[in-house]
């Protein structure tokens, strides 16, 4: 037959209450602290951080924003002319770059620029400057 309550503690013997303080302490329902998991953020969280401390907090969703691919400016092809950066194919600057060229900025010098894709107004200013573009789509 199963024992109905756990064996007493031997350090507990002849101690009347058995380490609880007064005889009334722990006899109804307000001495277990509430249902289910109330309490874990409060006297139960030493309960959490022993047992379950990987219950709370932020555990790593994706983002669901759209991850944008490569991109470059126009003004960062122009400071590496500048530089002396771009290789030379046939007397001409040449950059060739897997990803997408906008428009912000401007290019002063006629450059080759094969790229994924280009924004409107970056095709405009790199013909305007004597440039030429490539993409594989034209290709």
């Amino acid at each position: 037959m199963p024992r109905r309550f756990t064996k007493q503690k031997k350090s507990y013997l002849g101690s009347k209450n058995c380490g609880t303080g007064n005889a009334k302490n722990r006899r109804g329902k307000g001495g277990k602290g509430g249902w289910g998991r109330a309490g874990m953020h409060k006297h139960r969280w030493t309960y959490v951080t022993s047992y379950e401390p990987d219950v709370f907090g932020v555990h790593g969703f994706a983002s669901l924003r759209k991850k944008r691919g490569k991109v470059m400016n126009l003004f960062e092809i122009n400071q590496m002319a500048l530089k002396g950066k771009l290789e030379k194919k046939e007397g001409k600057l040449f950059i060739d770059f897997d990803g997408k060229i906008l428009g912000t900025g401007e290019i002063n010098q006629p450059v080759v620029v094969k790229a994924l894709a280009f924004s409107k107004k970056a095709k405009d200013k790199i013909t305007a400057a004597g440039g030429q573009t490539v993409s594989p789509a034209a290709q």
